[in-house]
C-alpha cells in the first residue's frame, strides 16, 4: 500500500465538475486533506470547467477523461450514471483507484465491477448512509432480507421519466406522501439512477441487487431525503435511518455527498483504518 504524505501527496482527479465536483475542488485545494492534491479535472464542457476552476490555487489541469489517469492516483467520478462507464474504463484500465459518486450506474453496467480485476480498484464512499459495516458483517453469515424505504421530496422527482410514465405530476407537490416505486434494488437504480446510489451501495454490502428490496415515497413533509434500511440476519436485526440535509447550492443533492467522498479519500491515506 502506498504511503502518501504532505511531501508526496496522493494525486486526485475529478471526472465531472458540477456542484459536487466544484465543492470537492474547493475543499481539496484549501487543504482539507494535506496528504492529497487536486491535480486534474475533466468535464463534458472543458471550456466551462476551465472558467469555473480559474480561481483554484494550485490550479489543476483541465483534460479529457482519457487523459486523467496519467495525472492521478485516484479518479473521483462526480458526473452522471451515464458517464460512469467511460470514466471507470479509463481509471481502472490504468490501474487507478476509482471513487464513484454515481454508484447507481453499476446496476446498468455491472461489467464495471469486472474491470477492477485488471489491477484497478473501486472504492465506494459510504459516508452518506449508516450501518454498512454492520451489513457486511451480517453477510459473513446469513442475511434473510434487506429492505430500503426511501422518502424523497416531490420536486426532486418531478422531472424523472419513470414518475411521469406512472402519471404523477409533482410540479405541484401532493398533499401527503405517495408511493411511487416498489421493487428490487436493480429495478430502482435503473428507474432512478440519480436517486438510488444508496440502493446499490446497500446491495453491494449485503445480498445483491436482486434480493435487496426498495420502496420509495414522494413525501412533501420532509426537509431532505430519508433512507430507512431494515435487515433481518442470522446474527442480528438492524434498523438504520439517515435524514439527509439538502445541499445549499443544489437542493436536489444531499449535503453529505462531498463530505462522504472526502472521508473515502482520507481513508485511502490514513495509517489507521476505521471500519471493516
Amino acid at each position: 500500500m502506498t504511503r502518501y504524505s504532505v511531501v508526496q501527496p496522493m494525486r486526485v482527479a475529478l471526472a465531472g465538475f458540477g456542484n459536487v465536483g466544484q465543492e470537492l475542488a474547493i475543499r481539496l485545494t484549501a487543504g482539507a486533506i494535506p496528504e492529497a492534491r487536486l491535480t486534474a479535472i475533466a468535464a463534458r464542457d472543458l471550456d466551462k470547467a476551465r472558467a469555473n476552476s480559474a480561481g483554484l490555487e494550485p490550479r489543476p489541469l483541465v483534460l479529457p477523461v482519457a487523459e486523467l489517469p496519467a495525472h492521478a492516483d485516484v479518479v473521483v467520478e462526480c458526473a452522471t450514471a451515464a458517464a460512469l462507464p467511460e470514466i471507470a474504463r479509463a481509471a481502472l484500465d490504468a490501474g487507478k483507484v476509482l471513487v464513484p459518486v454515481s454508484v447507481g450506474g453499476l446496476a446498468a453496467h455491472p461489467e464495471i465491477l469486472a474491470w477492477a480485476e485488471g489491477g484497478g480498484r473501486i472504492r465506494v464512499a459510504t459516508g452518506a448512509l449508516p450501518g454498512l459495516d454492520a451489513i457486511r458483517t451480517a453477510a459473513e453469515d446469513e442475511i434473510r432480507s434487506v429492505r430500503l424505504i426511501s422518502r424523497i421530496r416531490p420536486e426532486s422527482l418531478a422531472h424523472e421519466d419513470h414518475v411521469r410514465r406512472l402519471g404523477f405530476n409533482f410540479a405541484t407537490p401532493p398533499a401527503e406522501a405517495q408511493k411511487v416505486f416498489e421493487g428490487t434494488a436493480r429495478e430502482a437504480a435503473l428507474a432512478f439512477p440519480r436517486h438510488f446510489n444508496v440502493a446499490v451501495t446497500v446491495s453491494l454490502a449485503g445480498i445483491g441487487l436482486e434480493r435487496t428490496l426498495v420502496t420509495m415515497y414522494a413525501d412533501p413533509a420532509i426537509a431532505g431525503t430519508v433512507h430507512l434500511v431494515e435487515v433481518d440476519a442470522e446474527n442480528f436485526q438492524l434498523r438504520l435511518e439517515s435524514r439527509n440535509r439538502p445541499s445549499a447550492t443544489n437542493p436536489r443533492t444531499s449535503r453529505a455527498v462531498a463530505p462522504s467522498i472526502l472521508a473515502a479519500l482520507r481513508a485511502l491515506i490514513s495509517p489507521v483504518q476505521v471500519g471493516s
